[in-house]
Protein backbone atom coordinates (compact mmCIF):
# COMPACT_ATOMS: atom_id res chain seq x y z
CA UNK A 1 0.00 0.00 0.00
CA UNK A 2 1.46 3.32 -0.72
CA UNK A 3 1.82 5.68 2.02
CA UNK A 4 -0.54 8.19 2.57
CA UNK A 5 0.35 11.79 1.18
CA UNK A 6 1.52 14.75 3.70
CA UNK A 7 -1.55 16.84 4.51
CA UNK A 8 -1.57 20.16 2.90
CA UNK A 9 -0.35 23.18 4.72
CA UNK A 10 -3.12 25.06 6.61
CA UNK A 11 -2.73 29.12 5.43
CA UNK A 12 -1.30 30.41 8.65
CA UNK A 13 1.50 27.69 7.64
CA UNK A 14 2.26 29.55 4.38
CA UNK A 15 2.98 33.19 3.83
CA UNK A 16 0.41 34.50 1.59
CA UNK A 17 1.32 35.21 -1.66
CA UNK A 18 -0.24 38.81 -2.77
CA UNK A 19 -3.04 37.80 -4.81
CA UNK A 20 -4.74 36.43 -1.79
CA UNK A 21 -6.09 38.05 1.13
CA UNK A 22 -7.25 36.58 4.44
CA UNK A 23 -8.96 38.20 7.80
CA UNK A 24 -10.91 37.64 10.80
CA UNK A 25 -14.09 39.40 9.50
CA UNK A 26 -16.31 39.34 6.87
CA UNK A 27 -15.18 42.55 5.24
CA UNK A 28 -12.36 40.17 4.20
CA UNK A 29 -14.32 38.76 1.28
CA UNK A 30 -14.46 42.48 -0.13
CA UNK A 31 -10.79 42.13 -1.53
CA UNK A 32 -12.25 40.06 -4.17
CA UNK A 33 -13.27 43.02 -6.41
CA UNK A 34 -9.43 44.01 -6.18
CA UNK A 35 -7.91 43.46 -9.56
CA UNK A 36 -4.82 41.51 -8.38
CA UNK A 37 -6.48 39.58 -5.64
CA UNK A 38 -8.23 36.43 -7.43
CA UNK A 39 -8.87 34.87 -3.55
CA UNK A 40 -10.16 36.30 -0.77
CA UNK A 41 -10.79 34.40 2.48
CA UNK A 42 -12.86 35.00 6.15
CA UNK A 43 -11.05 32.98 8.86
CA UNK A 44 -14.46 31.83 11.30
CA UNK A 45 -13.69 31.61 14.09
CA UNK A 46 -17.86 30.72 15.14
CA UNK A 47 -18.64 28.77 11.86
CA UNK A 48 -21.39 25.88 12.43
CA UNK A 49 -19.75 23.09 14.07
CA UNK A 50 -21.47 19.85 12.04
CA UNK A 51 -21.29 16.15 13.21
CA UNK A 52 -20.63 14.22 10.01
CA UNK A 53 -22.58 11.31 11.19
CA UNK A 54 -25.70 12.80 11.17
CA UNK A 55 -25.22 13.23 7.36
CA UNK A 56 -26.02 9.41 6.56
CA UNK A 57 -29.58 9.77 4.94
CA UNK A 58 -29.62 13.41 3.73
CA UNK A 59 -29.67 14.70 -0.32
CA UNK A 60 -27.84 17.32 -2.27
CA UNK A 61 -29.25 20.53 -2.96
CA UNK A 62 -29.28 22.89 -5.23
CA UNK A 63 -31.25 25.36 -5.75
CA UNK A 64 -31.29 28.97 -7.34
CA UNK A 65 -33.00 31.43 -4.89
CA UNK A 66 -33.44 35.66 -5.19
CA UNK A 67 -30.93 36.54 -2.18
CA UNK A 68 -32.34 36.90 1.00
CA UNK A 69 -34.74 33.95 0.49
CA UNK A 70 -33.92 32.01 3.75
CA UNK A 71 -37.39 30.57 4.04
CA UNK A 72 -36.45 28.80 0.51
CA UNK A 73 -33.17 27.63 1.86
CA UNK A 74 -35.31 26.60 5.09
CA UNK A 75 -37.39 24.57 2.49
CA UNK A 76 -34.57 22.89 0.64
CA UNK A 77 -32.88 21.78 3.56
CA UNK A 78 -35.97 20.13 5.26
CA UNK A 79 -36.73 18.27 1.90
CA UNK A 80 -33.31 17.16 1.78
CA UNK A 81 -33.66 15.17 5.25
CA UNK A 82 -31.64 17.71 7.48
CA UNK A 83 -32.92 16.99 10.96
CA UNK A 84 -34.65 20.73 12.87
CA UNK A 85 -31.87 21.71 14.45
CA UNK A 86 -28.95 21.23 11.72
CA UNK A 87 -31.46 22.67 9.39
CA UNK A 88 -32.41 25.99 11.02
CA UNK A 89 -28.22 26.33 11.87
CA UNK A 90 -27.49 26.01 8.15
CA UNK A 91 -30.15 27.79 6.94
CA UNK A 92 -29.34 30.84 9.06
CA UNK A 93 -25.61 30.71 7.64
CA UNK A 94 -26.31 30.05 4.35
CA UNK A 95 -28.63 32.74 4.28
CA UNK A 96 -26.13 34.78 5.04
CA UNK A 97 -23.35 33.77 3.14
CA UNK A 98 -25.81 34.12 0.10
CA UNK A 99 -26.68 37.81 1.32
CA UNK A 100 -23.38 38.94 1.63
CA UNK A 101 -22.39 37.11 -1.79
CA UNK A 102 -25.40 38.99 -3.36
CA UNK A 103 -24.83 42.50 -2.46
CA UNK A 104 -20.61 42.19 -2.83
CA UNK A 105 -21.39 41.06 -6.31
CA UNK A 106 -24.40 43.05 -7.03
CA UNK A 107 -26.72 40.69 -8.23
CA UNK A 108 -30.46 39.49 -7.02
CA UNK A 109 -30.34 35.62 -7.81
CA UNK A 110 -27.84 33.14 -6.25
CA UNK A 111 -27.30 29.01 -7.35
CA UNK A 112 -26.99 26.96 -4.00
CA UNK A 113 -25.08 24.05 -3.89
CA UNK A 114 -25.33 21.98 -0.86
CA UNK A 115 -23.45 18.65 -1.03
CA UNK A 116 -21.93 15.52 1.17
CA UNK A 117 -18.29 14.63 -0.72
CA UNK A 118 -17.07 11.07 0.20
CA UNK A 119 -15.25 10.72 -3.39
CA UNK A 120 -12.41 12.34 -5.19
CA UNK A 121 -14.75 14.65 -6.76
CA UNK A 122 -12.91 17.65 -8.87
CA UNK A 123 -9.29 16.13 -7.83
CA UNK A 124 -6.96 17.79 -10.74
CA UNK A 125 -5.98 21.22 -10.06
CA UNK A 126 -7.78 23.38 -12.34
CA UNK A 127 -9.18 26.74 -12.62
CA UNK A 128 -13.16 27.46 -12.84
CA UNK A 129 -15.30 29.22 -15.47
CA UNK A 130 -17.19 32.02 -13.46
CA UNK A 131 -16.82 35.20 -11.99
CA UNK A 132 -16.86 34.56 -8.59
CA UNK A 133 -17.58 31.46 -6.45
CA UNK A 134 -18.41 31.25 -2.64
CA UNK A 135 -16.98 27.85 -1.17
CA UNK A 136 -17.26 26.60 2.53
CA UNK A 137 -16.58 23.32 4.07
CA UNK A 138 -18.45 22.89 6.90
CA UNK A 139 -17.26 19.28 7.81
CA UNK A 140 -14.46 17.38 6.47
CA UNK A 141 -11.24 18.77 4.63
CA UNK A 142 -11.10 22.07 2.71
CA UNK A 143 -10.27 22.82 -0.67
CA UNK A 144 -6.88 23.24 -1.48
CA UNK A 145 -5.09 25.62 -3.42
CA UNK A 146 -2.21 26.71 -5.07
CA UNK A 147 -0.60 30.25 -5.55
CA UNK A 148 -0.19 31.43 -8.80
CA UNK A 149 3.45 31.07 -9.46
CA UNK A 150 3.27 27.22 -8.15
CA UNK A 151 0.36 27.14 -10.81
CA UNK A 152 1.91 28.78 -13.83
CA UNK A 153 4.76 26.37 -12.60
CA UNK A 154 2.72 23.35 -13.07
CA UNK A 155 2.58 20.62 -16.33
CA UNK A 156 -0.79 20.20 -17.33
CA UNK A 157 -2.14 16.84 -15.37
CA UNK A 158 0.60 17.19 -13.02
CA UNK A 159 0.71 16.70 -9.27
CA UNK A 160 2.68 19.65 -7.21
CA UNK A 161 4.51 19.44 -4.88
CA UNK A 162 3.04 18.74 -1.82
CA UNK A 163 4.64 21.50 -0.02
CA UNK A 164 3.05 24.22 -2.45
CA UNK A 165 -0.12 22.89 -1.73
CA UNK A 166 -2.38 25.21 0.66
CA UNK A 167 -5.57 24.25 2.37
CA UNK A 168 -8.40 26.33 3.06
CA UNK A 169 -9.44 25.43 6.54
CA UNK A 170 -12.57 23.93 7.89
CA UNK A 171 -15.53 26.82 8.33
CA UNK A 172 -13.83 29.61 6.45
CA UNK A 173 -15.03 31.07 3.88
CA UNK A 174 -13.83 31.94 0.29
CA UNK A 175 -14.10 33.52 -2.72
CA UNK A 176 -12.10 32.36 -5.37
CA UNK A 177 -12.07 34.66 -9.01
CA UNK A 178 -12.51 32.24 -12.09
CA UNK A 179 -11.36 32.99 -15.55
CA UNK A 180 -14.64 34.59 -16.44
CA UNK A 181 -13.48 38.13 -14.41
CA UNK A 182 -9.62 37.58 -14.48
CA UNK A 183 -6.33 36.14 -16.75
CA UNK A 184 -4.88 35.03 -13.45
CA UNK A 185 -7.95 32.72 -11.78
CA UNK A 186 -7.51 31.23 -8.88
CA UNK A 187 -6.32 27.52 -9.20
CA UNK A 188 -7.54 25.08 -7.03
CA UNK A 189 -9.26 21.17 -6.38
CA UNK A 190 -11.30 19.39 -3.96
CA UNK A 191 -8.86 17.51 -1.46
CA UNK A 192 -8.82 13.81 -2.53
CA UNK A 193 -10.19 11.83 0.35
CA UNK A 194 -10.72 8.15 -0.82
CA UNK A 195 -9.46 5.70 1.59
CA UNK A 196 -9.16 8.10 4.34
CA UNK A 197 -12.36 7.57 5.42
CA UNK A 198 -13.45 11.68 5.43
CA UNK A 199 -16.47 13.00 4.68
CA UNK A 200 -17.28 16.64 3.53
CA UNK A 201 -20.22 18.88 3.83
CA UNK A 202 -19.09 21.73 1.05
CA UNK A 203 -21.54 24.71 0.33
CA UNK A 204 -20.98 26.25 -3.19
CA UNK A 205 -23.02 29.82 -4.16
CA UNK A 206 -22.49 31.20 -7.75
CA UNK A 207 -24.36 34.06 -9.26
CA UNK A 208 -26.88 32.85 -11.00
CA UNK A 209 -27.29 33.18 -14.87
CA UNK A 210 -30.07 34.70 -16.21
CA UNK A 211 -31.52 31.86 -17.73
CA UNK A 212 -30.85 29.05 -14.83
CA UNK A 213 -34.05 27.59 -13.06
CA UNK A 214 -34.26 26.61 -9.80
CA UNK A 215 -33.11 23.31 -9.54
CA UNK A 216 -35.07 20.29 -7.57
CA UNK A 217 -33.23 19.23 -3.93
CA UNK A 218 -31.58 16.11 -4.30
CA UNK A 219 -30.31 17.10 -7.53
CA UNK A 220 -26.48 18.35 -8.19
CA UNK A 221 -26.41 18.57 -11.77
CA UNK A 222 -26.26 22.53 -12.03
CA UNK A 223 -24.04 23.98 -14.74
CA UNK A 224 -20.06 24.49 -14.50
CA UNK A 225 -20.08 21.75 -11.22
CA UNK A 226 -17.14 23.18 -9.45
CA UNK A 227 -14.04 22.03 -7.66
CA UNK A 228 -14.96 22.01 -4.35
Amino acid sequence: MNPSPPPAPFLADLAWPGHARIAARGQALDAILADPVNLAVWQRSDAPVIDVGGLDTVEDIAVVVPAGAGAAISDALAAAGYDDALAVLLAHDIGELAGRFAALLRIERVAIRLEVVETDACRRFHADYVAVRLICTYAGPGTQWLANDDAAALAPGAEPPAATIRSIATGDVALFKGRDRSDTPIVHRSPPIVGTGARRLVLVIDPARPDQPAAATGSASTDAKPAR
